[in-house]
């Protein structure tokens, strides 16, 4: 089995329901599904605030590229359009680790090169795995706990929303 940490955003359109997809699209090797978070956009690029989630996945047979590839098809099928870098989107799937694998290929840099500069990832991270490590960057929490205090708040939990329908998540 393969083990890897999606990180999912959305500020365009059905916002939930692009986060859906992806939990329905990766289907049965989905293994956690985090809370809802909405966040400010990130970047400096003027746009509506993001939906935010982490899915714990694992299959076996899918490495890294394949969870790239997997994450691209998702985005895709959103009708997602990269025109402005950190401009707004549909769906965002970015591939944060594999199995602790570390690569400096330009096309998958892992661990994700801003994971741990990013309360949008790491609180989220930590609803599906409080144990969580960030390969060469240490624990989540200690991450989280080193960011600036705005950052860590504006992360904003919505329990109101759920990725899996009839689930708390």
């Amino acid at each position: 089995m393969t083990r890897a940490v999606l990180s999912v955003g959305s500020n365009l359109g059905d916002r939930l329901g692009h986060l859906r997809s992806t939990v329905d699209g990766l289907g049965e090797a989905v293994t956690g599904v985090s809370g809802v978070y909405e966040t400010a956009p990130w970047g400096g690029v003027d746009q509506d605030d993001y939906l935010n989630a982490v899915l714990l996945v694992d299959a076996p047979g899918v490495d890294a590229y394949g969870w790239l590839a997997r994450a691209r098809e998702l985005e895709t099928r959103a009708g997602r359009m990269r025109e402005v870098r950190w401009g707004p989107r549909t769906l965002d799937v970015d591939v944060v680790d594999v199995d602790g694998v570390t690569s400096d290929d330009p096309e998958l840099t892992l661990p994700h090169p801003g994971a741990h500069q990013r309360a949008f990832v790491l609180v989220p991270w930590l609803d599906v795995d409080p144990a969580a490590v960030l390969p060469g960057r240490g624990r989540v929490r200690d991450l989280l706990d080193g960011l600036d205090p705005a950052e860590r708040d504006g992360v904003r939990p919505r329990p109101d929303l759920a990725l899996r329908a009839g689930s708390d998540r």
